[in-house]
């Protein structure tokens, strides 16, 4: 029921308003977000590839309200590729369709999305286009094919949701087209009709995709995202007993079970530390309490001592 609650609060406009304005809200944030602009989301790349961690950079923000709005993303997201190519940092990048205005034309969504790819594809920098509800899985996955297949961006993956009950099929047909795919839980408010609505069901689900995955052929790509232990411990074994390191990477939240991120990365796998920057960081900042009641917990205790 909190989980639910948090999940709805994050997509209240209301609840926006007297979050945003809290300042412990903003203070706790960070834990999670690097900074608001691009060379404090790029200071921190630069400590983590330090670190030995890989990185994907993400300008937060989704659902944007008018083609204008656009432009600034886009322009946001060029500057970006640009500094990690010239500071050489080990990062990609992850978007989101509706930040680029899918809700507002496919159109101009594939015209601003282009653009961002050609950029990368240059500089040879990996693009995820991140999963939103699952009112958009069919329509973000025709626009990752098109992308991938018709327009050749081979440095383009994209985002699968365990929490669907359609996942393993979808899993299945990008196997065969060799696709890099981000596995994660699901973060999004879903009803009983497309999604598991038990935890343990997501899990088995997970595992069962997820060993799939890995025994697809090359180029398939599997990047694990996930924080639960009982699924990183299997997925360490799998991943031994085929020698998959070059097939495959740990991806984990900024700001969250840091200690084992590094622990991964000194036994020899992949580990790619998920970034996000910028002003419009509530929903995901809520989704993030969501997530973990540790993470709820860290923000009561900081509000209570404000």
């Amino acid at each position: 029921m909190l989980r639910r609650l948090l999940l709805y609060l994050s997509a209240a406009k209301w609840a926006r308003g007297i979050v945003m304005r809290w300042g412990v809200a903003r203070t706790v944030a960070r834990r999670f977000i690097a900074g608001e602009t691009i060379d404090e989301a790029l200071t921190v790349s630069r400590q983590l590839n330090d670190q030995g961690l890989l990185v994907s950079l993400d300008y937060l923000g989704e659902s944007v309200a008018s083609a204008a709005d656009t432009e600034d993303v886009v322009s946001t997201y060029r500057r970006l590729l640009a500094s990690i190519h010239e500071r050489g940092l080990q990062a990609g990048v992850s978007l989101k369709l509706t930040h680029l205005g899918l809700d507002i034309g496919e159109e101009l969504c594939l015209l601003n999305l282009r653009a961002i790819l050609t950029d990368a594809k240059a500089h040879a920098i990996p693009v995820t286009i991140d999963m939103e509800s699952s009112a958009y899985t069919e329509k973000t996955l025709q626009i990752f094919r098109t992308m991938h297949q018709d327009y050749d961006f081979d440095n383009l993956g994209t985002v699968i949701q365990a929490y669907l009950f359609r996942t393993a099929d979808d899993m299945r047909a990008l196997a065969t087209e060799g696709a890099t795919i981000r596995l994660c839980k699901g973060a999004y408010l879903e009803p009983p009709t497309v999604a598991f609505p038990e935890k343990a069901d997501v899990d088995k689900n997970y595992v069962e995709v997820m060993r799939a995955y890995l025994a697809a052929p090359p180029p398939a790509y599997l990047q694990l995202a996930t924080h639960d232990e009982n699924i990183i411990q299997t997925a360490e074994g799998l991943i031994r007993a085929g020698n998959l390191q070059n097939r495959s990477e740990f991806q984990m939240l900024y700001g969250i079970r840091s200690a084992r991120q590094l622990e991964l990365a000194q036994a020899g796998f992949p580990v790619r530390v998920y970034v996000p920057f910028g002003e419009a960081w509530y929903p995901y900042f809520m989704r993030r309490l969501a997530e973990r009641p540790a993470n709820l917990w860290f923000f009561a205790k900081s509000f209570f001592r404000s």
